[in-house]
């Protein structure tokens, strides 16, 4: 009658949660406990409650006995069932009492909080580093372990999670789902739609300990860090040639292939290099958008520049330059008088 009346006068004196049983209260005295009295026979995982074990059982067994009316998907628990039918009807009935953002299931919410308060709970047992929720640290071991359990279709390219591939999916389907508000480019990853917003706002948050240049991305530090010590971890197979980067690897070895897969649009010159394109254009628009500030002459190359103005050349370099103009004129002046 307890569950008409919504009775529930037994109480957990932890944490002075209700319930309607008394026997509720013994099971759910285990989660402050820590106790895990049943186990299960294949793994010897252990459980709180014992009807968990049965439901545990099914992830052995692969038997999934409840299904969406929808989709007909298949689910090992009832519970995830109307869990999932939420997918399809788009609610989202819990929210996040601090940005107000909306999820379907409580137990994200949770998870969701960890993200203002900072808090990483889980930790990896092999370099320590932590994270805000458990699932993620069984993804992280892969990285140590070199598992990579799910393979592309396509091509076979095995990754470490299952989204992981999805994404990649995108780069033999050409999908861009992802558009940028400024300039409207497409991507394949949302979160290349964020980093990319830092080339039109200009933000660079991540700063090197060393040298203090400021990068947009936390993934090109580490990569910068190389050059301040001196570590070159990638190597091509060819020559043995090391590289501090492991796209460099892959464009070093066009060298070796002869690929050249980047064309010029005006004369159809091929690159081995995307780089080397925009390089080549500027001979076609006359495009010199590089600056000496001492002599005022430009450049179509950044080099070019830096050739010039070396600090430890830098006035013979000028000097030469108005000596090679001189003997030019008087070159020519002698020309004009015979």
């Amino acid at each position: 009658m307890r569950t008409h009346t919504g009775e529930k006068p037994f109480k957990c004196d932890v944490c002075k949660r209700s319930f309607n049983n008394k026997s509720n209260v013994a099971i759910h005295m285990r989660t402050h406990t820590g106790e895990k009295p049943f186990k299960c026979d294949f793994c010897k995982r252990n459980f709180n409650q014992k009807s968990n074990i049965a439901i545990h059982m099914r992830t052995h067994t692969g038997e999934k006995p409840f299904k969406c009316d929808v989709c007909k998907r298949n689910f090992y628990q009832k519970s995830n069932v109307a869990i999932y039918m939420r997918t399809h009807t788009g609610e989202k009935p819990f929210k996040c009492d601090v940005c107000k953002r909306s999820f379907n299931q409580k137990s994200n919410v949770a998870i969701h909080m960890r993200t203002h308060t900072g808090e990483k709970p889980f930790k990896c047992d092999v370099c320590k580093r932590s994270f805000n929720q458990k699932s993620n640290v069984a993804i992280h071991m892969r990285t140590h372990i070199g598992e990579k359990p799910f393979k592309c279709d396509v091509c076979k390219r095995s990754f470490n999670q299952k989204s992981n591939v999805a994404i990649y999916m995108r780069t033999h389907t050409g999908e861009k789902p992802f558009k940028c508000d400024v300039c409207k480019r497409s991507f394949n990853q949302k979160s290349n739609v964020a980093i990319h917003m830092s080339t039109h706002t200009g933000e660079k948050p991540f700063k090197c300990d060393v040298c203090k240049r400021s990068f947009n991305q936390k993934s090109n530090v580490a990569i910068h860090m190389r050059i301040h010590s001196g570590e070159k971890p990638f190597k091509c197979d060819v020559c043995y040639r090391s590289f501090n980067n492991k796209s460099n690897v892959a464009r070093h070895l066009r060298t070796h292939t002869g690929e050249k897969p980047f064309k010029c649009d005006v004369c159809k010159r091929s690159f081995n290099n995307k780089s080397n394109v925009a390089r080549h254009l500027r001979t076609h628009t006359g495009e010199k958008p590089f600056k000496c500030d001492v002599c005022k002459r430009s450049f179509n190359q950044k080099k070019t520049l830096a050739i010039l103005v070396n600090k430890s050349k830098f006035i013979p370099l000028h000097f030469e330059h108005a000596v090679v103009k001189k003997r030019k004129k008087k070159k020519f002046a002698s020309r004009r008088i015979c």
